[in-house]
């Protein structure tokens, strides 16, 4: 039996190829977007959809691995051209209320917000479905898996469809050419833990593609995981012996980037992929993430 074919729209985010995509399924009476990127990219997306024959009123379903804006931002804006939204039970209210989540972003980005994400437009309720962890997700001929995967967020789904895992960012980041996955870790609900159970459970489904936001379809995705597992478990490592000697937010943030550029060019990271995943994964946003969960997860699950 073929496989459905899925096709990666590049978003162009910031003029960068390769930094955030949109997956793109046909069916019958349309087409689903898998994440849909964030208001600044709607005018790439758009072209991507009509080089595909498309148009944005032809998506009739998004689903959103979670609802940080580079996901997720342009979701009330598909709304309005009628697409149905599936999310995480945990998101959806931030989507049609979205002011908590804009002002978590603020705190983070500032004065950046407008020119990196663009409008942020509330989802309607009646535009919003819910699905449960597990639950088979049919349009038309297409059958998608939802799966719980906590640790980046915990409003974050993967989706199975076929022998494919649409990752978000639980699956990491990955960019063609370069064989390193870098573990994007922002605040302020990373946790490490959870994540590790969460690689756990999509390789026990054994899907043999995966398709991260942050980019592109890879067919190695047992080796992706693997390489998942084990940053994290050396992020683990890594932070339990900084945090012996109690730095403060600025030297955590200063020895993580030493410590992560290091370890990006040990597994061949190069000069001409630098940009495409800072940009995806900014390594300070990772820093102060492991501060947070250092101070308000770790501790407490060891108390």
């Amino acid at each position: 039996m073929a496989k459905t074919s899925v096709v990666t729209l590049d978003l162009n985010f910031q003029g960068r190829v390769q930094t955030i995509a949109a997956y793109l399924v046909h069916h019958a009476d349309g087409a689903v977007l898998v994440d849909c990127g964030s208001g600044s990219t709607i005018e790439a997306l758009q072209a991507g959809l009509a080089a595909n024959g498309l148009t944005a009123h032809d998506v009739s379903h998004v689903l959103l691995t979670h609802i940080h804006l580079d996901h997720a931002g342009a979701a009330g804006w598909f709304a309005e051209q009628g697409a149905k939204i599936l999310v995480h039970p945990a998101g959806a209210l931030h989507l049609t209320d979205p002011k908590k989540l804009l002002r978590s972003a603020r705190r983070i980005y500032g004065d950046r917000m407008s020119s990196l994400w663009g409008k942020f437009v509330p989802v309607p309720e009646s535009n919003i479905v819910v699905p449960r962890d597990e639950e088979e997700i049919r349009i038309g001929r297409l059958r998608f898996l939802a799966i719980d995967t906590p640790g980046h967020a915990k409003h974050h789904y993967a989706y199975i469809l076929e022998d494919m895992c649409f990752s978000g960012d639980v699956g990491g980041v990955r960019v063609p050419g370069f064989p390193y996955v870098r573990i994007p870790m922002p605040p302020p609900e990373l946790d490490l833990m959870k994540w590790r159970a969460s690689v756990q459970r999509m390789r026990a489904l054994k899907f043999s593609r995966i398709a991260p936001t942050h980019f592109g379809i890879f067919d190695d995705a047992g080796w992706q995981l693997q390489a998942l597992e084990q940053g994290i478990d050396e992020t683990t490592l890594w932070l339990e012996n900084i945090m012996r000697t109690e730095p403060d937010i600025d030297e955590l943030r200063s020895r993580f980037l030493a410590w992560a550029n290091e370890e990006g060019l040990r597994r061949g990271l190069r000069a001409d992929g630098i940009e495409s995943y800072d940009l995806a994964n900014p390594l300070g946003m990772s820093a102060d993430g492991l501060f947070r969960y250092w101070h308000n997860v770790r501790n407490a699950a060891a108390v």
